[in-house]
């Protein structure tokens, strides 16, 4: 999960980055495993969660963000999102 601008130049200028930082196939470790080396690194760039103010019982992004919802290993039937809610 990511928050960021929706625009589709830099949704394709992210996907080139992410390709180019981690090439497909590098004789990884973890591919003698599960054969998903490259999404499992990629992943620890992106992280897994993002902290998003509700203002007003409203999502509080800015002007132009989006919040995107990134695979990188499928793509699968199904996944599954946790929302925690942290109140005052």
């Amino acid at each position: 999960i990511c928050v960021n601008e929706n625009e589709k130049g830099l949704l394709n200028d992210f996907e080139k980055v992410l390709k180019d930082l981690v090439k497909e196939k590098d004789n990884y470790k973890h591919d003698f495993i599960d054969n998903n080396a490259a999404s499992q690194i990629r992943a620890f760039f992106l992280g897994s969660s993002e902290t998003i103010p509700i203002v007003d019982g409203r999502l509080d992004l800015g002007t132009w963000q989006s919040i995107f919802f990134i695979e990188l290993d499928g793509p699968r039937a199904n996944r599954t999102i946790d929302l925690t809610f942290i109140g005052e």
